[in-house]
């Protein structure tokens, strides 16, 4: 098998595998959407008061919300995705097995990863945006060009969340059990990839720093793109400098850690 059909397989093997979980995907969607009911209103409420925060009107405001629901998951802005257990293989040294397979350790992972992100889109992504489009009134482009665009934004937000948790992950090496590092990288999405309030919504110096970090990769910029809020292009290469430099620094912490695989436990 080539290497490329050998990366597609295992993408192949991360959509089917969560495709599994059937109750699960809807149990999310039903938490997904009201979860966006409650950020909804909750926005109304601000938005009537401040018009125009942020330089999104009402509607603008509102397709934010249910945007986030929609890439809540995919993107995995709290955690809780491949890094769990690639935490975990590094805490009982079953890493030391992955090191010796004849592939590259970071690209079979982001494989899988993006393999779930996709049954993630379609099985938790649609349902709530659809909803929220139904119940409020958004501002959706009709334009089959800027949803391109848009998922253009979400592919490179991913790799650029998956580089994110990968050099979490390794950490394990080094602090034997990397859960709170995790954790900590966790609460970093939710509040600078825009997922609680829009970015652009952050005043003075602080907005300038979130808006410059990686995680404004995850939502705030793929949401502007589809909000017609910026420049796709702009954006793309703001998302595929991030990505290069987190992949390569993964590159070279994945290079250290191998030099020192030790059972970290059983």
């Amino acid at each position: 098998m080539g290497t490329g059909r050998l990366y597609a397989a295992v993408a192949a093997g991360g959509f089917r595998r969560y495709a599994t979980y059937r109750a699960a995907t809807a149990a999310g969607v039903f938490t997904n959407t009201v979860f966006g009911l409650i950020l909804a209103y909750t926005y109304i409420a601000l938005w009537n008061e401040k018009p125009q925060l942020g330089g999104y009107d009402q509607a603008q405001a509102l397709t934010y919300v249910w945007i986030g629901q929609a890439l809540l998951i995919v993107m995995s802005v709290m955690g809780g995705g491949f890094e769990d257990e690639l935490i975990e293989r590094i805490r009982t040294g079953d890493i030391a097995v992955d090191l010796y397979r004849p592939v590259d350790l970071q690209l079979w992972w982001l494989s899988g990863d993006l393999g779930r992100a996709a049954f993630q889109l379609l099985g938790r992504g649609v349902a709530p945006l659809a909803f929220g489009a139904l119940v409020f009134e958004l501002a959706l482009p009709g334009d089959p060009f800027t949803w391109l665009l848009f998922l253009v934004a979400v592919l490179l937000g991913l790799v650029v969340g998956f580089a994110i948790r990968f050099l979490v992950a390794l950490c394990a090496f080094w602090l034997l059990d990397g859960m709170g590092a995790a954790q900590l990288a966790g609460l970093c999405g939710i509040f600078f990839s825009g997922m609680l309030l829009p970015l652009n919504v952050f005043p003075g110096a602080l907005g300038e720093v979130a808006r410059a970090l990686p995680w404004s990769s995850l939502l705030q910029r793929p949401a502007d793109v589809l909000l017609g809020q910026a420049d796709p292009l702009g954006t793309f290469a703001f998302q595929g400098a991030w990505a290069a430099a987190l992949l390569a620094a993964g590159r070279l912490l994945q290079a250290a850690a191998t030099r020192r695989v030790v059972v970290q436990g059983g």
